[in-house]
């Protein structure tokens, strides 16, 4: 489903440059729930970044569902991440002004999809969520449970084949922590989402298939 060869991350300035991820080689598999942990600036959100093609790395390349990425154009890997990506943030990332209904379908305003459509598509999403009756509330009305329960809405919208979750949990009290893992699980076990997910929570990890920790930009497991 996904696999990182032999990738590389530098940053540069004009006067520092700094090695954030070397040689990894990961493969994640179809139906997969992967969790990565390691301390602060280890890498664990580049990685996250470079497999979600939000960026490129400097060396090696990203395949995902057998196809390599390192020659498409930006408009080809805006159209790709849109069609098999969905991403959960730890900070919620939705717009205070629109209503959650409309916080849930914009993945879909990038696809040639009808209003109809994308409201339908939306609503089914916020009920696997368990959040159809808080369709018409502004984020401010939300707690940050809630909040995070429609991130999830909005990742899995355009059915991905891919969600990407960065501390998913992270802000979020241990009792409502476990209910949103509870809902990534479902996804996973019920409708085979395959599920990447940064965490600083071993605990949170422990409930996922498998576990890979990096360490100064390197896999250590």
């Amino acid at each position: 489903m996904l696999q990182l060869q032999n990738i590389e991350k530098v940053y540069r300035t004009d006067t520092v440059e700094t090695l954030a991820l070397r040689n990894i080689n990961l493969q994640v598999d179809k139906g997969e729930f992967l969790s990565i942990m390691g301390p602060s600036g280890c890498g664990k959100s580049t990685l996250l970044n470079l497999m979600g093609l939000l960026d490129e790395p400097s060396k090696g390349k990203v395949v995902v569902d057998g196809k390599s990425t390192e020659r498409l154009s930006d408009k080809q890997m805006a159209h790709f991440r849109n069609q098999s990506f969905g991403f959960i943030f730890q900070s919620y990332h939705l717009i205070n002004d629109l209503k959650v209904l409309d916080n849930t379908e914009l993945p879909l305003l990038y696809r040639s999809s009808a209003s109809g459509q994308r409201k339908k598509l939306a609503t089914e999403a916020l009920e696997k969520v368990g959040l159809a009756n808080r369709a018409n509330h502004l984020p401010s009305q939300l707690s940050g449970g809630q909040k995070q329960r429609v991130a999830i809405a909005r990742a899995i919208v355009g059915k991905p084949s891919i969600i990407l979750a960065d501390e998913p949990t992270g802000n979020l009290d241990s009792t409502m922590g476990h209910e949103i893992m509870d809902i990534l699980l479902h996804l996973n076990q019920n409708e085979g989402t395959t599920i990447v997910m940064v965490t600083h929570d071993e605990t949170m990890a422990r409930r996922t298939h498998r576990l890979v920790r990096l360490f100064d930009g390197s896999q250590v497991q």
